[in-house]
Protein backbone atom coordinates (compact mmCIF):
# COMPACT_ATOMS: atom_id res chain seq x y z
CA UNK A 1 0.00 0.00 0.00
CA UNK A 2 1.09 3.48 -1.03
CA UNK A 3 1.69 5.43 2.21
CA UNK A 4 0.82 9.44 2.66
CA UNK A 5 3.26 11.74 4.66
CA UNK A 6 1.40 13.82 7.02
CA UNK A 7 2.99 16.85 9.03
CA UNK A 8 1.36 18.36 12.48
CA UNK A 9 -1.03 21.28 11.35
CA UNK A 10 -2.02 22.64 14.66
CA UNK A 11 -3.04 21.48 18.41
CA UNK A 12 -6.20 22.71 20.31
CA UNK A 13 -8.09 22.52 22.85
CA UNK A 14 -10.90 19.47 21.90
CA UNK A 15 -14.33 20.70 21.37
CA UNK A 16 -16.04 17.30 21.70
CA UNK A 17 -14.31 16.08 24.96
CA UNK A 18 -13.71 17.78 27.91
CA UNK A 19 -10.16 18.04 29.13
CA UNK A 20 -8.70 16.59 25.75
CA UNK A 21 -6.66 18.00 22.96
CA UNK A 22 -7.16 17.59 19.10
CA UNK A 23 -4.01 17.27 17.52
CA UNK A 24 -4.26 18.32 12.98
CA UNK A 25 -2.25 15.88 10.95
CA UNK A 26 -2.02 16.97 7.19
CA UNK A 27 -1.25 15.25 3.96
CA UNK A 28 1.91 16.53 2.22
CA UNK A 29 1.01 19.13 -0.12
CA UNK A 30 -2.76 18.18 0.36
CA UNK A 31 -5.85 20.23 1.58
CA UNK A 32 -7.06 16.19 4.11
CA UNK A 33 -6.74 16.64 7.60
CA UNK A 34 -6.70 14.09 10.41
CA UNK A 35 -8.40 15.53 13.40
CA UNK A 36 -6.91 12.93 16.37
CA UNK A 37 -8.23 13.47 20.06
CA UNK A 38 -5.43 12.81 22.77
CA UNK A 39 -4.97 13.09 26.24
CA UNK A 40 -3.36 16.23 28.37
CA UNK A 41 -0.04 14.25 29.24
CA UNK A 42 0.52 13.55 25.52
CA UNK A 43 -0.47 17.14 24.40
CA UNK A 44 2.11 18.31 26.47
CA UNK A 45 5.02 15.87 25.25
CA UNK A 46 4.09 16.88 21.45
CA UNK A 47 3.78 20.66 22.47
CA UNK A 48 7.32 20.51 24.53
CA UNK A 49 8.99 19.17 21.76
CA UNK A 50 7.51 21.28 19.08
CA UNK A 51 8.67 24.41 21.63
CA UNK A 52 11.61 23.81 22.35
CA UNK A 53 10.93 23.46 26.26
CA UNK A 54 14.07 22.72 28.30
CA UNK A 55 12.36 20.25 31.49
CA UNK A 56 14.51 19.97 34.35
CA UNK A 57 14.46 16.32 34.21
CA UNK A 58 13.60 14.24 31.51
CA UNK A 59 9.88 13.22 30.31
CA UNK A 60 8.44 9.63 29.62
CA UNK A 61 9.58 10.32 25.97
CA UNK A 62 12.68 11.99 26.43
CA UNK A 63 13.49 9.04 28.46
CA UNK A 64 12.56 6.57 25.78
CA UNK A 65 14.76 8.04 23.29
CA UNK A 66 17.71 8.02 25.46
CA UNK A 67 17.23 4.52 26.02
CA UNK A 68 16.80 3.72 22.41
CA UNK A 69 19.74 5.62 21.69
CA UNK A 70 21.78 3.74 24.26
CA UNK A 71 21.00 0.72 22.48
CA UNK A 72 21.44 1.66 19.76
CA UNK A 73 18.21 1.78 18.16
CA UNK A 74 16.15 4.04 16.08
CA UNK A 75 13.06 4.62 15.16
CA UNK A 76 12.75 5.17 11.31
CA UNK A 77 9.05 6.52 10.67
CA UNK A 78 5.88 6.25 11.89
CA UNK A 79 3.18 4.35 10.64
CA UNK A 80 -0.72 5.28 11.81
CA UNK A 81 -2.06 1.92 10.27
CA UNK A 82 -5.36 1.40 11.48
CA UNK A 83 -8.84 3.10 11.94
CA UNK A 84 -11.19 1.48 14.18
CA UNK A 85 -14.44 2.48 16.02
CA UNK A 86 -13.04 6.64 16.33
CA UNK A 87 -9.48 4.76 17.23
CA UNK A 88 -6.55 5.50 15.64
CA UNK A 89 -3.87 2.95 15.72
CA UNK A 90 -0.18 3.21 14.67
CA UNK A 91 3.52 1.21 14.96
CA UNK A 92 6.95 2.31 15.15
CA UNK A 93 9.23 1.34 12.61
CA UNK A 94 12.58 0.96 14.64
CA UNK A 95 15.96 -0.43 13.24
CA UNK A 96 18.71 -1.01 15.17
CA UNK A 97 21.09 -1.02 12.09
CA UNK A 98 20.42 -4.85 10.63
CA UNK A 99 17.16 -5.53 11.49
CA UNK A 100 13.73 -3.20 10.99
CA UNK A 101 10.90 -3.84 13.67
CA UNK A 102 7.34 -3.32 14.23
CA UNK A 103 6.09 -1.90 17.29
CA UNK A 104 2.42 -1.40 18.06
CA UNK A 105 2.13 2.10 19.64
CA UNK A 106 -0.55 4.85 20.27
CA UNK A 107 -0.78 6.86 17.89
CA UNK A 108 -0.45 10.30 20.41
CA UNK A 109 3.03 8.67 21.78
CA UNK A 110 4.18 7.40 18.37
CA UNK A 111 4.13 11.10 17.26
CA UNK A 112 5.52 12.70 20.61
CA UNK A 113 8.35 10.27 19.37
CA UNK A 114 8.61 10.88 16.01
CA UNK A 115 9.60 14.50 16.47
CA UNK A 116 11.53 13.52 18.70
CA UNK A 117 13.59 11.02 16.17
CA UNK A 118 12.56 13.63 13.75
CA UNK A 119 11.07 11.11 11.62
CA UNK A 120 8.47 11.04 8.68
CA UNK A 121 4.34 10.41 10.27
CA UNK A 122 2.91 8.61 7.37
CA UNK A 123 -0.48 6.64 7.11
CA UNK A 124 -3.09 5.45 4.56
CA UNK A 125 -5.22 5.97 2.14
CA UNK A 126 -8.17 3.98 3.39
CA UNK A 127 -7.90 5.98 6.86
CA UNK A 128 -7.25 9.53 5.02
CA UNK A 129 -10.81 8.50 2.75
CA UNK A 130 -12.19 6.59 6.16
CA UNK A 131 -11.62 9.64 9.04
CA UNK A 132 -10.14 12.73 7.07
CA UNK A 133 -11.78 16.01 6.12
CA UNK A 134 -10.99 18.23 3.41
CA UNK A 135 -9.69 22.08 4.40
CA UNK A 136 -10.31 24.28 1.53
CA UNK A 137 -8.23 27.26 3.04
CA UNK A 138 -6.45 27.87 6.18
CA UNK A 139 -5.49 30.79 7.99
CA UNK A 140 -2.08 31.42 8.49
CA UNK A 141 -1.82 30.15 12.53
CA UNK A 142 0.97 28.76 14.78
CA UNK A 143 0.71 25.68 15.27
CA UNK A 144 -0.32 25.35 18.36
CA UNK A 145 -3.03 27.46 19.71
CA UNK A 146 -1.87 30.62 21.99
CA UNK A 147 -4.08 29.00 25.17
CA UNK A 148 -2.66 25.85 24.63
CA UNK A 149 0.84 27.45 24.20
CA UNK A 150 -0.02 29.59 27.14
CA UNK A 151 -0.77 26.49 29.64
CA UNK A 152 2.38 24.26 28.31
CA UNK A 153 5.34 27.33 29.01
CA UNK A 154 3.19 27.78 32.29
CA UNK A 155 3.64 24.42 33.39
CA UNK A 156 6.81 24.39 33.07
CA UNK A 157 7.88 28.29 34.37
CA UNK A 158 9.42 28.14 38.17
CA UNK A 159 9.09 31.58 38.50
CA UNK A 160 5.15 31.71 40.67
CA UNK A 161 5.35 35.13 42.07
CA UNK A 162 2.67 36.39 39.43
CA UNK A 163 0.05 34.18 40.14
CA UNK A 164 -2.36 34.75 43.16
CA UNK A 165 -3.00 32.33 46.00
CA UNK A 166 -6.05 30.90 44.58
CA UNK A 167 -4.14 29.89 41.33
CA UNK A 168 -1.29 28.83 43.05
CA UNK A 169 -3.54 26.23 44.91
CA UNK A 170 -4.97 24.97 41.65
CA UNK A 171 -1.73 24.66 39.98
CA UNK A 172 -0.30 22.54 43.39
CA UNK A 173 -3.56 20.77 43.05
CA UNK A 174 -2.92 19.55 39.22
CA UNK A 175 0.74 19.30 39.55
CA UNK A 176 -0.36 16.02 42.33
CA UNK A 177 -2.75 14.69 40.28
CA UNK A 178 0.21 14.59 37.62
CA UNK A 179 2.15 12.64 40.17
CA UNK A 180 4.85 15.95 39.21
CA UNK A 181 5.83 15.82 42.87
CA UNK A 182 8.84 18.39 42.21
CA UNK A 183 6.98 20.97 40.40
CA UNK A 184 4.35 20.26 43.59
CA UNK A 185 7.12 20.93 45.82
CA UNK A 186 7.78 24.42 44.17
CA UNK A 187 4.62 25.80 44.39
CA UNK A 188 4.03 24.06 47.87
CA UNK A 189 7.12 25.94 48.96
CA UNK A 190 5.64 29.60 47.16
CA UNK A 191 2.40 29.27 48.79
CA UNK A 192 3.96 28.35 52.51
CA UNK A 193 6.44 31.95 51.43
CA UNK A 194 3.32 33.34 50.70
CA UNK A 195 1.65 32.53 54.33
CA UNK A 196 4.56 33.37 56.42
CA UNK A 197 4.70 37.25 54.50
CA UNK A 198 1.12 37.91 55.31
Amino acid sequence: MEKIRLEIIGMSYSQSKSGAYAIILGEQDGKRRLPIIIGSFEAQAIAIEIEKIKTPRPLTHDLFKSFAETFHINITEVIINKFSEGVFYAILVCSDGNTEYEVDSRTSDAIALALRFNCPIYTYEHIVVAAGIIMEEEEDSEVISPEVKKDIHAEHEDDFSEYTLAELNKLLKSAVESEEFERASKVRDEINKRKQGS
